[in-house]
């Protein structure tokens, strides 16, 4: 009936009039939510399910945020009761402490706060293994220990509901696992740039690990480009009666899309597609897919199109039996053809809001698809899976869908959505051509450590040889930065040398003869000191090759990624419009002795290989650190030492507390680098120069271990970005531009 139907504020829309199983949708404009339901349904009683009450009554309220007032050793003003959209909070640390994070906030209309979780860290004399990962709004957070092992655990506030990890284990890396929990309310929800960036990051990394299964591609291919690995698609639609019709044929729409990108890849991924209500209605199966029966594309596509909303017959909702049919397609797959099993990387991705009236829960029959994959060996084969849920709908469970996703160290894989219309649009530009050749700092994880792997692994390695114009031919290592140019050392050039002399080494025995310019950095001068008896002054040692041509990028040669780039936070997970070279820099030097890696050639093995050092950041670390160049460089005293070895160098080397792996003449140029996860690496320095030369014959024999009054040098990246953006971020030039961030 229409008892009491009205709201203050607002209005409704009824899904099937007034008849039995019809959705009562609320709706609120701008910056208010519907208070106390968000949707109601019809019984066959004819009563509304939850009730209407004279009091409460349903009316629109005021989006609210999450309780900032968690800072620890810090203050936040203003100090409110409640905090609601556009109002704007302030946080300062007290003395001794640091703060990372965002210093200002304001509530936004999607009931979450702008920027990033304010943190108050010690200045000086921590111990901890890990960084504070903070408390985000809204909770509370058990453990205060950051070392290994330790475990921190979280809830939320009353009405709120925890997203991300509950618990995070401190790691020898490290870094915490799991994502940073978020507490939302029911009316919260996910931007489509954050879904555009978050998920956008994740689904191209495993497009482009994957390649075709056999040679007969999907018709609408616009591009192609090198992929090695297989990979299968199941995606699942909710067309349940809490499912408005609107909001599936906006997920169908999306889903559309989404495949259409996908065939611009080279992947030609198999498909499982699926509606699910009381029963599952399959458009693709993905045993019928491959081979002779192989759908083309138009086909799927008109397939999607045919299905009519008002065609179902059962509208209760069973989502275990869409998991279970999913398990069974996986199972038929796995006794055909165990090893081609094993290579496959499987992409679910579900529209739902969570709700299920018949079939159980799902949460058993995921764990049956998780050992399905896993196969006993959860650590080497979790990236074999992922599973994502896009929640739609106008009331949506989030606690029945969390335990559903893929939880991976810094990824999220649940997304709430208040309009399904923008997903479509959303999907177009995740899957962007333009962005797919250029996504940085993405490698193979290879085991085997053969030659031909490592090249894959770091696929933006080069070695350049430099005919000088007098003396010696000289050798340095260099790091593809985009399809154009290479970033090195400066030393590793004299005043007139050619950009004609030099020979460039990439991928596999790929070598690039001559180049287009050497571009110094303009404060370099070797020669700056040598009036205070410093023979050599390495401050701002980095220069840039421009190439002729840009370089065909495959799973060989491929970019690294550097600070302060829009594509460097897609490759950190960072999400926002407001994204800051700051929050890059916090987020890539978190510990005060933070790991990197650099690569020597190791003439023993006959190959590339890994070396491993500890960057000494905090600030009583890195005097630690440099003032044992007073000892071992001459000309270098207590009283000059920081105008030789300057706020722009980090500084490695020594055997506290572990021992470092130093660099050799021939190193000098290559990127210092940290493996953000398993699948994506950022360039943090360049190597310049050290105290000593411990390596045999003064070139790289073999992976040389610091002595303990050894140090090397390395210029900051971070230090060097109006350089780097200059060139690089040049977007009136005939290559295509990195996009560096405003600040």
């Amino acid at each position: 009936t229409r008892y009491e139907m009205g709201m203050e504020g607002g209005s409704y829309t009824l899904t099937k009039k007034l008849e039995y199983g019809s959705i009562m949708i609320y709706h609120c404009p701008e910056g208010y939510y519907p208070h106390p339901a968000l949707t109601r349904s019809c019984l066959k009683s004819g009563t509304w399910k939850p009730p209407p009450k004279r009091r409460p009554p349903q009316q629109c309220k005021m989006i609210e945020c999450p309780n900032p007032l968690v800072l620890e050793s810090g203050s936040v003003l203003p100090v409110q009761s409640q905090y609601f959209v556009n109002n704007k909070t302030t946080y300062e640390c007290y003395s001794g402490y640091s703060l990372r994070g965002s210093a200002s906030r304001v509530c936004q209309v999607n009931g979450k706060w702008s920027g990033g979780t304010p943190i108050c860290s010690r200045d000086s004399g921590s111990e901890d293994r890990c960084a504070d990962p903070g408390i985000p709004a809204g909770a509370r957070r058990s453990g205060s220990s950051f070392g290994i092992d330790d475990i921190l655990s979280y809830r939320c506030d009353d009405s709120l509901h925890l997203l991300g990890s509950k618990t995070r284990v401190c790691q020898e890396s490290g870094q915490w696992t799991g994502t940073e929990p978020q507490c939302y309310y029911k009316h919260t929800y996910d931007t489509a740039l954050e879904v555009t960036e978050a998920f956008g990051s994740a689904i191209r990394e495993s497009l482009q690990m994957a390649a075709p299964v056999d040679d007969t591609d999907q018709e609408g291919k616009k591009i192609t480009i090198d992929k090695g690995g297989k990979l299968n698609m199941y995606i699942a639609m909710d067309i349940s009666d809490s499912i408005a019709e609107t909001d599936f044929n906006s997920s169908r729409n999306a889903v559309k899309k989404l495949i259409t990108k996908v065939s611009s890849f080279s992947v030609s991924p198999n498909y499982e597609i699926i509606f699910f209500a009381s029963d599952v209605l399959e458009v693709v199966n993905i045993i019928d897919f491959s081979g002779d029966k192989r759908k083309p594309l138009e086909k799927v596509l008109t397939d999607l199109d045919n299905f009519k909303y008002d065609a179902r017959d059962n509208v209760g909702t069973n989502l275990n039996l869409a998991f279970k049919t999913i398990l069974e397609r996986m199972a038929i797959q796995k006794l055909r053809n165990k090893m081609l099993f094993m290579e496959i990387h499987h992409v679910l991705i579900f529209f739902t809001d969570g709700a299920y009236n018949m079939g159980g829960s799902p949460e058993n029959t995921m764990d049956k698809i998780r050992d399905s994959v896993y196969m006993n060996n959860k650590t080497k084969r979790e990236k074999y899976l992922d599973v994502y849920v896009f929640g739609v709908g106008s009331d949506i469970f989030d606690e029945d869908i969390m335990p559903l996703v893929t939880k991976r160290n810094g990824e999220r894989h649940y997304f709430k959505l208040k309009n399904v219309i923008d997903l479509e649009k959303t999907f177009d530009d995740i899957i962007d051509e333009s962005q797919v050749v250029g996504v940085c700092g993405l490698h193979k994880n290879y085991d085997d450590n053969t030659p031909s792997t490592i090249r894959q692994r770091y696929p933006w390695m080069a070695r350049i040889d430099n005919m000088h114009e007098v003396g010696k031919a000289s050798k340095c290592m260099g790091s593809l930065v985009t399809r154009r140019f290479i970033l090195t050392a400066a030393h590793c050039f004299k005043f007139d040398d050619k950009a004609d002399n030099i020979r460039i080494a990439m991928g596999e025995n790929q070598v690039i003869k001559g180049a287009s310019r050497i571009i110094l950095h303009p404060d370099y001068n070797i020669n700056g000191k040598k009036n205070d008896g410093i023979n050599e002054f390495y401050d701002y040692d980095v220069a840039l090759i421009q190439l002729k041509n840009d370089v065909d990028v495959s799973i060989h040669i491929r970019p690294i990624c550097i600070p302060c780039t829009k594509e460097t936070s897609g490759a950190l997970r960072l999400v926002g419009e407001a994204i800051t070279c700051k929050q890059q820099e916090q987020l890539l030097f978190t510990n005060p002795l933070e790991e990197v890696s650099f690569i020597s050639y190791d003439k023993k093995e006959q190959m590339d290989q890994r070396s491993d050092a500890k960057l000494k950041l905090q600030d009583q670390l890195r005097d630690n650190c440099i003032e044992m160049a007073v000892n071992e460089v001459e000309g270098i005293t207590p009283l000059n030492l920081k105008d030789i070895v300057t706020d722009n160098f980090l500084c490695t080397g020594g055997r506290q507390p572990t021992r470092d792996n130093v660099a050799c003449k021939g190193d000098s140029g290559g990127a210092v680098f940290k493996d953000y996860d398993k699948h994506r690496t950022i360039q943090v320095g360049v190597i310049s120069w050290g105290t000593k030369n411990l390596c045999p014959g003064g070139n790289s024999d073999i992976k040389q271990e610091s002595s303990e009054t050894s140090r090397d040098f390395h210029i900051n990246l971070f230090k060097v970005v109006p350089f780097l953006k200059k060139y690089l971020g040049n977007d009136t030039e005939d290559y295509q531009p990195l996009e560096f961030l405003e600040n």
